[in-house]
């Protein structure tokens, strides 16, 4: 299989020079790639604007802006590879080049075969790379994602809320919080197993997510317990919140059983966060506002106020 047919390469070969751009288009052609090809630098920024390249090959040596500071301009604003050519060893190094970002340095007059060869190291490497950044991508939301639910896991929700409360602080607008628990969860667990019982964890999970906006954020708190932080919203509109979301879990259906159906409730505690209150006071009243839910008969919410200090 040819290295088009897995990454489907596509260059850009800038040269001012007609018969280099021309033969190595006609070579690399042949080798599989979609290739096109600019006389100067300021043509080849233009045409990076509106089509995407895999690799660009250039001269260094051409009028105008030179190939070392188109390269430091790609490099800066776009994922694109730099191989880049000179007729000139003792103007340039390996080491500006690669300075510039390049990926690699060739020498002029240009051998096709070496210049293939290269092209297929960049484009593996640039593969290897690209596989590596998704597997970072992959590791982070791991690190971050809690794998029942999907919702973020409670290490986040406290990094989240650091971030959300120091914005408050700053900008001066309000921040609130939910914390729910699910009522009654471990007889559930001891009745239908706990299989069925994470299925009412991640219906509830995907159910708070759905009562919510773009910038709020869900996270499951720990065990059966689920937290929503709301940047921009009082108390009052905190309250909204967890009325919808209470609504519908309400209308939710389990079956952990044939012909057996059955429904869940929470218990919601509200709260506003108070100007340069500490994060763990913030919580701790959340919490406070959700225990007075369950004493006073579960599936209700119930709010403190941002002057009730623990």
């Amino acid at each position: 299989m040819s290295i088009k047919a897995i990454m489907e390469p596509t260059i850009l070969i800038v040269d001012d020079d007609p018969a280099v751009r021309n033969s190595m288009t006609e070579f690399l052609s042949l080798g599989g790639f979609v290739c096109k090809t600019a006389s100067h630098a300021e043509e080849a920024l233009e045409i990076l604007k509106s089509a995407q390249f895999q690799i660009v090959i250039t001269d260094i040596m051409m009028p105008g802006m030179n190939g070392l500071e188109m390269t430091d301009i790609i490099k800066k604003d776009y994922d694109i590879d730099v191989i880049v050519m000179t007729g000139y060893s003792g103007h340039y190094s390996y080491e500006e080049a690669i300075g510039k970002g390049a990926s690699d340095f060739v020498f002029k007059p240009i051998r096709f075969q070496e210049i293939l060869l290269r092209l297929k190291r960049v484009l593996q490497e640039r593969q290897l790379r690209q596989e590596r950044d998704r597997m970072m991508a992959d590791l982070k939301h791991l690190a971050i994602t809690d794998s029942l639910t999907q919702l973020y896991n409670s290490r986040h929700f406290f990094s989240q809320l650091k971030m959300e409360i120091e914005r408050a602080n700053r900008y001066e607008h309000s921040l609130s919080m939910l914390l729910m628990d699910v009522d009654f969860f471990k007889n559930y667990n001891d009745t239908y197993g706990h299989p069925e019982g994470d299925v009412v964890l991640s219906t509830i999970a995907q159910t708070i997510q759905s009562c919510l906006r773009s910038i709020d954020s869900a996270y499951r708190y720990g065990g059966e317990e689920f937290t929503v932080i709301l940047p921009y919203s009082n108390g009052e509109e905190a309250i909204t919140v967890a009325e919808r979301i209470q609504s519908q879990i309400e209308r939710v259906r389990f079956v952990p059983l044939p012909d057996h159906s059955t429904q869940v409730t929470l218990s919601i505690g509200a709260t506003e966060y108070l100007s340069n209150e500490e994060p763990a006071s913030f919580v701790n009243r959340s919490d406070k506002a959700m225990y007075l839910s369950k004493t006073t008969g579960r599936n209700r919410i119930s709010f403190l106020p941002a002057d009730h200090f623990i």
